[in-house]
């Protein structure tokens, strides 16, 4: 019952962050992903290719090692010989790669801050791109907000989701604006 409740705890997570920031629910799920297989990777060795997968809809996370089918192998931890690979998948091939499930990780305290690193900068990316996305093609158009605070006559305006600078060389001489004015900018 633990291990449901914390799989249901993980997409309800996915699902606030992505609310809060309006950024897509797969984007949060995605750098999820990352994290766990960063921390997986502490445990299981750097050299070790380690995927890490949520199911969107039950919240399970599956490892799995990921490994190079070669003829001859020159590191052991990624790669595997042609006739192994052959026992576990018959139409197996150089070049091939062959997944090997893993048993989950159980996170210790280092890992988890650096997981949280890890969602919180990929999290940080997409707000900023959505951001992006939503103001790059209104470029010379003329926006309304309201004054939040002025700091060294620089104004700074909320526009809803987001905020604006207008520049103190930008606004108009001896135009005074207190917080709570609305502008157009």
């Amino acid at each position: 019952m633990a291990v449901s409740a914390n799989r249901l705890e993980l997409l309800q997570i996915a699902d606030a962050v992505a609310r809060d920031k309006s950024i897509d629910r797969s984007i949060v799920l995605a750098s999820m992903e990352d994290a766990m297989q960063k921390a997986a990777r502490s445990r299981y060795g750097q050299e070790t290719e380690v995927r890490a997968e949520i199911n969107p809809r039950t919240g399970e996370v599956r490892y799995s090692r990921l490994m190079l089918v070669v003829e001859q192998i020159e590191n052991d931890a990624t790669q595997i010989l042609l006739a192994d690979a052959r026992k576990r998948n018959p139409a197996a091939q150089v070049g091939d790669w062959i997944a090997e499930t893993l048993p989950p990780v159980e996170f210790g305290r280092i890992a988890a801050q650096s997981a949280k690193q890890v969602i919180v900068q990929k999290v940080r990316e997409a707000e900023r791109d959505r951001q992006y996305d939503e103001f790059k093609d209104r470029i010379g158009d003329v926006i309304n907000g309201v004054v939040k605070r002025v700091e060294y006559g620089n104004v700074i305006v909320d526009l809803g989701r987001s905020e604006a600078i207008v520049r103190r060389d930008e606004m108009i001489p001896r135009e005074l604006v207190r917080p709570g004015d609305r502008v157009r900018a």
